[in-house]
């Protein structure tokens, strides 16, 4: 936790924060948090409720407050083949979910946390995926649930490898302040279009699949962030709320099986 918060002391030295509110936030971040679960478990739920989701029907609001309303995303198509049904349940929680991440083995793919605004930002024709005032970025309430999650995985000694990201600001804002390192791929992008086709749809199934089979380094799991439609097309479950987990499990065949869906506050609830 320690080499994390020095991190983020390095990152708002640089002034890569410097949009709007955003240094007071971060700096806010630094004051607050500890490495106790419990801290982190009050540090969030403080937070303001969150907006609806970036794409596809809205979804509802964070814990901690009350819900803004739902985005105007695209509708999206249908999930890949194979896809998972939305009403998909967990096959492990808890310890026994603790206990299978702590061998390794395991994708965990994270939505990214609260943004400030809900809209289509890839449909943006003045969006530049390297200027972060062009898009949307986090909240307050998202740079809390992203340092809420991090605590959690040092203290339940998650052993995480790989962190990947899209190249959009909210996705390695989340994974920087959760996990330090990480590595964008355009694999993890939208298709620039706020309504997608069936073709499109499948592009960027086509696109994420890989990641989502390939099976982790010996001993760690792999912690994707990116976002819904992206996730949506490859298992057919529109992941809600903004923040929100899905842990797979690769075969190591060319498929993988869902395992369990997190919320950003479950990590902080589980016991060590």
């Amino acid at each position: 936790m320690a080499n994390r918060l020095k991190s983020i002391e390095l990152f708002l030295a640089t002034g890569i924060l410097a949009i709007g509110a955003q240094n007071a936030i971060a700096t806010d971040l630094l004051e607050t948090e500890t490495p106790e679960t419990a801290a982190a478990v009050e540090l969030l739920a403080g937070g303001e409720g969150g907006e609806g989701g970036e794409g596809g029907e809205g979804g509802e609001g964070g814990e901690g407050g009350e819900g803004g309303e739902g985005g105007e995303g695209g509708e999206g198509g249908e999930g890949g083949e194979g896809g998972y049904s939305a009403e998909f349940e967990d096959q492990l929680d808890g310890p026994a979910l603790v206990d299978a991440l702590r061998g390794g083995g395991h994708v965990i793919y994270f939505r990214h946390a609260q943004t400030e605004a809900d809209y289509a930002d890839q449909a943006d024709p003045n969006i530049d995926l390297n200027d972060c005032s062009t898009q949307r970025t986090l909240s307050e309430y998202g740079w809390r649930q992203s340092a809420v999650i991090g605590a959690a995985f040092d203290a339940l000694n998650i052993p995480v490898g790989e962190v990947i990201t899209s190249q959009y600001c909210r996705a390695w804002q989340t994974a920087f302040i959760a996990f330090g390192d990480y590595e964008k791929t355009t694999a993890l992008n939208f298709y620039p279009a706020e309504e997608y086709t069936d073709e499109q749809f499948a592009q960027m199934r086509n696109a994420v699949m890989p990641l989502l089979t390939a099976v982790p380094a010996a001993g760690t799991n792999t912690v994707i962030v990116g976002h819904d439609d992206v996730f949506e097309s490859a298992t057919g479950i529109y992941p809600e709320p903004q923040g929100i987990a899905y842990v797979i499990k690769p075969d190591g065949n060319g498929g993988f099986d869902l395992i369990a869906n997190m919320q950003p506050i479950d990590w902080a609830l589980i016991p060590d």
